[in-house]
């Protein structure tokens, strides 16, 4: 492919609300790819760095992140997957992140969720949004065979464990993740949809996930209600983090109403970076700064103030020259208003 896509005008288009053309789509997919191969399934990360949960295609709010935790270059930026579905601007969202990796992929290092899976897109929106978007389904295929390429865990200085959902019956070191085949789509069951799709079961007398599994005593493993992963305890976090020797675990997947929860003596971190959640939730966002000697700072936010904006469609841009080229609180409330919050 010729290299007539300057990807410098590709992110000054995104961040002022306007569509990439397909061929910019296509042509910035193929080239993050090549970046992504060469990214091991564990990918070392050098502290300071920015954590960021779930966004889920609200694009605004991407935005305000980025005010709040730093611009790009500036900020080193660790994102844990969900970048799309339930919003609505979930092909901006993916795009611009997509294009931030190309422009500077030392600074950026973006984790496969299990929302980044061409079943679950056809379900929660992205597919349509494409096809209304652009009219054809050609971006979602480009923007999907590029999800089979995004690593699924990131370490921090060899201390901090970063992936989207949680733990693994399947896995007790870090090296069985690296050997792991993960250029394919998410698979239904297995280790890599583990890592993906995982939560944390608390005890009974927390109040979370209750039911008289005698996991919630052991703290081991227990099917997750979602239909995939499990639910892991306290024991067995303890284990694989005594076992790899490494501090604390971050991960997302979880709506938390005060934008962060911590668990078990502080050794895993849930963070969330979508506000508002689906425009109803009323929750806050945060972002997880780690710096250089791995103390960690949440720091949470507001949703990004609404305006009426124009809303772009493929039609629309054919005038553009570039066209023409061709918590456990926070959880249980979340259980009880029985929200499908991954």
């Amino acid at each position: 492919m010729t290299s007539v896509v300057d990807v410098n005008r590709c992110i000054e288009k995104l961040e002022t609300g306007r569509l990439l053309s397909e061929f910019e789509v296509k042509y910035v997919c193929e080239k993050v790819k090549e970046i992504l191969i060469n990214e091991a399934n564990v990918q070392k990360i050098k502290a300071p760095v920015t954590v960021v949960g779930d966004i889920h295609g609200q694009f605004l709010d991407l935005k305000e992140l980025f005010k709040i935790g730093g611009k790009i270059p500036d900020t080193n930026y660790l994102f844990l997957g969900d970048y799309i579905n339930r919003g609505n601007q979930s092909v901006e969202t993916i795009s611009l992140l997509t294009c931030y990796k190309l422009r500077y992929p030392e600074r950026i290092t973006l984790l496969r969720g299990n929302h980044e899976s061409r079943p679950i897109t056809k379900v929660y929106g992205f597919y349509q949004e494409c096809l209304q978007k652009y009219g054809n389904i050609n971006i979602w295929k480009y923007f999907t065979d590029m999800f089979d390429y995004l690593t699924v865990c990131a370490l921090i200085d060899d201390s901090i464990f970063c992936v989207h959902g949680g733990l693994s019956p399947s896995i007790a070191s870090l090296d069985q993740i690296r050997v792991l085949e993960r250029f394919k789509d998410i698979p239904s069951e297995g280790p890599i949809t583990d890592l993906l799709w995982s939560d944390p079961q608390l005890d009974e007398e927390e109040g979370i996930n209750g039911g008289g599994s005698s996991s919630s005593s052991t703290g081991g493993f227990k099917f997750n209600r979602r239909g995939a992963g499990y639910f892991f305890g306290k024991r067995v976090t303890n284990e694989f983090l005594h076992n790899n020797n490494i501090q604390h675990i971050i991960r997302s997947n979880q709506l938390c109403l005060e934008g962060y929860q911590t668990l078990w003596n502080d050794t895993v971190s849930t963070i969330w970076s979508a506000p508002n959640y689906c425009g109803r939730c009323g929750n806050v966002a945060c972002v997880l700064e780690v710096n250089q000697e791995l103390n960690r700072f949440y720091n949470t936010y507001q949703a990004a103030p609404r305006k009426t904006l124009k809303k772009y469609k493929l039609s629309d841009m054919l005038k553009d020259e570039s066209f023409t080229s061709k918590d456990s609180s926070n959880s249980k409330i979340a259980h009880q208003q029985n929200m499908d919050y991954f």
